[in-house]
């Protein structure tokens, strides 16, 4: 009796042709399994293409919600970039097709999984972490990788010898992975890392020149950090658009209108290569942007601090695709505890590929007009800053009396920094002597911070 083994099917080229040939070379029982994060509107012609292919049954899931919902909340709640650039898209994508793939394996019976990735990316890793994780007795088989080992042109030959019902296009110049988070391109012109990426490698974004001249007004508003409604602002009808995969849909939209989301980056791949990448995000850049201005708000300075590592680690977990480990839930219950106060709203300017908070607020919010304001009302003990001065300086003081002033270069003995003002001789025919401004063109700096 033949092995079964779920794929995880895309309903193109290569896994059409993997298909048959673990049917045919490697005598599986394939087991297809095609999950929608965004990017697979024709479901129904891609489970029949893969029955077609030679799969004895085709899964076709749409598993937006549960990704935009446990997957890139979470990881917006956490605020985590790779690279402080890279909002994860494919990267939390492929936990979650990993889980349904454990799960289709378990009421199929199958001893096997397999992916379409290839021996040099990250994906390859993201896939059978995670595996491992959730069923470490399954096998995993990637075929680009492991045995099938074609060319695209022998690809196609093959498809055409079998009858496969796949119709091949011509090839893009780029790879191209895409789901509700983000869409990555890389490879071809683009892998020159000293061009500009051309105009035909964007779809989702407008380039700078081409967006409309006005700018857009948009709010944001978030409970305990997840965002739960979007308007635009003033709205001229009172509407809004709701949570979830509608609330992505239409920042991705406006925001791609706009410009914004375009990244441009030198990547660091978990296998140890650098790797030219480029990114249209709208949706994640905006709702990053957003988030960060909240807790800008309502969080207390060292939580922020210590955030920011919480941050760069959880990105680092998820990009090497260790989502399914303790570390992981781990953090996300620290991450969790800082968003109990994380609700307010934010207003935003989407101008010609940027994304300007112009606005926050929050019945949580720390900041306190009255505190900081230079005008009247001032209710901040001015006198408490004394005392205050005295105890930060005290280390300093004491250990420039112990061992010495700290050395430094005169700049007085140095003609080139000073300048004399007025438009002649001072009172007694003496010019007067001044230090330069530090920052050319500023002569009158705020002396009140």
């Amino acid at each position: 009796m033949p092995e079964k083994i779920v794929l995880a099917y895309s309903g193109g080229l290569d896994t059409t042709v993997a298909v048959r040939w673990l049917t045919q070379t490697r005598g599986f029982e394939v087991i297809a399994l095609t999950v929608d994060l965004g990017s697979q509107p024709k479901l129904e012609v891609i489970r029949e293409r893969a029955l077609a292919a030679g799969a004895v049954r085709a899964y076709v899931l749409d598993a937006r919600t549960p990704f935009v919902e446990r997957f890139c909340w979470p990881a917006l709640k956490a605020g985590a970039l790779y690279q402080s650039q890279y909002p994860l898209a494919t990267a939390l994508g492929r936990p979650l097709i990993a889980q349904l793939l454990v799960e289709a394996a378990a009421r199929e019976g199958a001893t096997w999984v397999g992916h379409g990735s290839t021996g040099k990316g990250n994906d390859q890793v993201r896939f059978e972490v995670a595996v491992a994780a959730l069923s470490p007795q399954l096998k995993v088989l990637a075929p680009l990788r492991d045995g099938m080992a074609m060319t695209r042109e022998q690809e196609v030959a093959y498809a055409s010898a079998n009858k496969l019902p796949i119709e091949v296009k011509p090839e893009s110049p780029y790879s191209v992975d895409e789901n509700l988070w983000g869409r990555s391109i890389e490879a071809g012109i683009l892998e020159d890392a000293l061009l500009k990426p051309p105009e035909d490698a964007f779809v989702w974004t407008s380039s700078v020149d081409n967006a409309p001249a006005n700018s857009a007004e948009i709010e944001l508003s978030f409970e305990q950090g997840i965002p739960t409604r979007l308007n635009t602002y003033p709205s001229p009808s009172g509407g809004g658009q709701g949570g979830g995969v509608a609330l992505v849909d239409e920042l991705n939209r406006l925001g791609g209108l706009h410009g914004v989301g375009r990244i441009d980056m030198i990547e660091d791949r978990f296998v140890g290569i650098k790797s030219r990448e480029i990114y249209e995000a709208p949706a994640a850049v905006i709702l990053h942007a957003a988030h960060r201005a909240l807790e800008e708000l309502v969080l207390d300075a060292e939580t922020a601090r210590f955030k920011a590592s919480v941050a760069a680690e959880y990105a680092r977990l998820v990009y090497q695709g260790k989502w399914f480990t303790s570390h992981r839930r781990d953090l996300d219950a620290y991450v969790e505890s800082t968003q109990r106060a994380a609700t307010g709203r934010v207003r935003i300017k989407l101008h010609k590929g940027t994304a300007q908070v112009i606005g926050r607020s929050s019945p949580y919010s720390l900041y306190r007009p009255q505190l900081a304001t230079y005008s009247s009302g001032d209710q901040f003990d001015h006198q408490a800053a004394v005392g205050f001065i005295k105890l930060v300086g005290l280390p300093v003081r004491t250990q420039a009396q112990v061992q010495g002033a700290a050395a430094t270069e005169p700049l007085l003995e140095d003609d080139r920094h000073v300048v004399e003002v007025g438009p002649g001789p001072l009172e007694g025919g003496l010019a007067e002597p001044v230090l330069a401004p530090t920052v050319p063109g500023v002569v009158d700096a705020d002396l009140r911070r």
